[in-house]
């Protein structure tokens, strides 16, 4: 696993979801001695399709210019009121690729982005910009959710699945819970779809189930309070964020990575919905920590 958190880029677009994106990004830069970097997009204009209109060309620089004045006007506000010192970039063009471009030039280790509410159907894609960002982006992202109170960090969930690939998630928890002083809960959901089961047959699976858990490699070298659990649901996205709303989690840390040619959590259908549905900050590991 490369070096943990040196250097975190905060994305805004100045709402109120975003600033208080913006208290994590503070707390994770904090806990792992890293720097912040604030990233702000101004939409971009194509000029090409304005080719016959000269006029038209200048005032839409001169909008975006303005767009972009304003801009440095609430980073500039923002540190204030915050009383903490950032760098800022203010980029022009598509939003979430002008985020994943700054996180890669800037050599970030962590997104943070604010998750707006939604309505049901939005939930089902997040929305383009997040949604982009989660399926590109070459580090870990952190999605935040407007809420009450300073978030802490005391009780992780980390999801499993078995596969091959699951380590990558242990190991950014176990580097999560070891600095914030945390414990982890890993969990596997045992997806019951809509069928019945007799309550024999349903403890047989839940045993075997947590057996199998228990076989895997441990970590006793590490000081660290970990519990494994099995959480019968009708299917994984609701197993996660129910267990992480019932018991208090703090975090969620769950991969988007691949399988083969399948999606071991396929984006929209397991990782996406715990995104959408859960209430409290999720940790996703992007495929390409995952196959490193």
């Amino acid at each position: 696993m490369p070096e943990f958190l040196k250097k975190i880029l905060w994305a805004t677009d100045f709402s109120d979801e975003s600033q208080d994106a913006f208290v994590y990004a503070e707390i994770f830069a904090k806990t792992f001695g890293a720097e912040i970097v604030g990233c702000h997009v101004v939409p971009g204009f194509s000029p090409e399709h304005y080719q016959s209109a000269i006029v038209v060309i200048e005032e839409l620089k001169k909008k975006e210019e303005h767009m972009k004045k304003i801009a440095v006007e609430r980073f500039e506000a923002f540190q204030k009121t915050m009383a903490v010192k950032f760098k800022y970039l203010i980029r022009d063009g598509n939003a979430s690729k002008e985020i994943i471009a700054a996180a890669e030039e800037e050599k970030a280790d962590l997104i943070v982005i604010g998750k707006k509410g939604l309505s049901a159907i939005e939930r089902l894609f997040i929305g383009s910009v997040a949604n982009h960002v989660l399926r590109h982006s070459p580090v870990p992202v952190l999605m935040t959710k407007k809420k009450p109170g300073k978030p802490r960090f005391k009780k992780i969930l980390v999801p499993t699945d078995f596969s091959d690939q699951e380590e990558e998630e242990r190991d950014y928890a176990w580097k999560l819970a070891k600095d914030f002083d945390a414990d982890i809960t890993l969990l596997h959901v045992l997806e019951l779809h809509d069928y019945e089961f007799a309550p024999r047959v349903l403890e047989e699976m839940l045993d075997s189930v947590l057996k199998k858990m228990k076989q895997r490699k441990r970590r006793e070298e590490e000081d660290i309070k970990v519990k494994e659990e099995v959480y019968r649901a009708i299917n994984a996205a609701v197993g996660i964020v129910d267990y992480a709303d019932t018991h208090k989690s703090d975090l969620i840390v769950i991969s988007t990575c691949t399988q083969s040619k399948l999606e071991r959590f396929f984006l929209g259908s397991t990782t996406e919905k715990v995104i959408s549905y859960s209430h409290i900050p999720v940790f996703a590991i992007p495929p390409v920590k995952c196959q490193d």
